[in-house]
C-alpha cells in the first residue's frame, strides 16, 4: 500500500510501509511538533515561532488535558499548513469519533496498547507511539502497524504515557529506518540539537520541556528550542 504523508511536512513525501525505502533523507528539514497545547496563546506562539504541528491531548488523566470545546477553540487559531495532532490513550472508537467530529484534527497519535486495526478506522492518518526500553524491538513493533504513517518513540512511562521529561537512549534509534521516526521524551532547547545529531529523526515532538509551568507553553522557550532544531538539522546529513 502507498500512502502520503503529510503530517509535519508542508510537501507531501511517499514511502512504503514496511520497506526500507522511506523516501526521506537524512539532509531534509527536521520537523517539529509542539505537544499538549492547553491555550490559544500558546498554539500561536508555537505556529508565530515556525512548528509545523501542534498536539491536542484528549486522554483525562494528563495535566495537559483539553475537552472538545477547548481543542475547537484552539485549532480555530491556527493557521493553515500546520498539522493538528490529536492525541489518545486506549479511548473508545465512540469518543474519538467524536473528537473528529468536532475538532479539525489532521492527524491522530495513539500511545495505548492501540492495535492497527484500532487505530485505522477514522479515516485519518496515524503515528503509532512506542514506549523505549532497553528490550525494545523496534523492526517487531513496526511491523505491527502496517498502516501507520510514522512511529514517535518516547520513553517509557506507564502512568504518564509521555510528557514526564525523561530521556531515553537515543543511539536506539535505528540508522536504516522503515518509517519516519519523531523522537520524544525529555527533549529540550538545551538537548534537541544533540538528539537531532544522534537519532537523525524525521521531526521532534517536545511538550514539558518548552513548559513555565505544566500545561502552560513559553514562547520564549518554544524559539530556544526552535533554534536548537536547526542547529541540530545543520549538520543532521553529517
Amino acid at each position: 500500500m502507498m500512502i502520503v504523508l503529510s503530517a509535519f511536512a508542508r510537501v507531501s513525501v511517499t514511502f512504503v510501509p514496511g520497506s526500507k525505502k522511506t523516501g526521506l533523507t537524512d539532509s531534509m528539514r527536521t520537523r517539529v511538533k509542539i505537544c499538549g497545547i492547553t491555550r490559544e496563546q500558546d498554539a500561536l506562539a508555537a505556529v508565530t515561532n515556525g512548528a509545523d504541528a501542534i498536539g491536542l491531548v484528549f486522554y483525562p488523566e494528563s495535566p495537559r488535558y483539553v475537552s472538545i470545546d477547548q481543542a475547537r477553540q484552539i485549532a480555530g487559531a491556527v493557521a493553515p499548513f500546520v498539522t493538528i495532532v490529536g492525541l489518545f490513550v486506549n479511548a473508545a472508537a465512540a469518543y474519538i469519533r467524536e473528537v473528529t467530529a468536532a475538532v479539525p484534527l489532521t492527524l491522530l497519535q495513539f500511545h495505548g496498547q492501540e492495535t492497527n486495526e484500532d487505530c485505522n478506522k477514522f479515516g485519518l492518518s496515524f503515528i503509532k507511539s512506542i514506549a523505549m526500553r532497553s528490550e525494545t524491538d523496534l523492526s517487531s513493533r513496526f511491523a505491527e502497524y502496517p498502516d501507520a504513517s510514522g512511529f514517535l518513540l518516547d520513553t517509557y512511562q506507564p502512568h504518564t504515557h509521555g510528557g514526564g521529561g525523561k530521556i531515553f537512549n537515543w543511539k536506539q534509534v535505528p540508522a536504516r529506518r522503515e518509517a519516519p521516526i519523531i523522537l520524544a521524551g525529555g527533549l529540550t532547547p538545551e538537548n534537541v540539537a544533540l538528539a537531532i545529531r544522534t537519532a537523525k529523526p524525521y521531526a521532534v515532538d517536545v511538550s514539558s520541556g518548552v513548559e513555565s509551568a505544566s500545561g502552560i507553553k513559553s514562547g520564549d522557550k518554544i524559539l530556544a528550542f526552535m533554534t536548537g532544531v536547526q542547529q541540530g538539522g545543520s549538520d543532521k546529513g553529517s
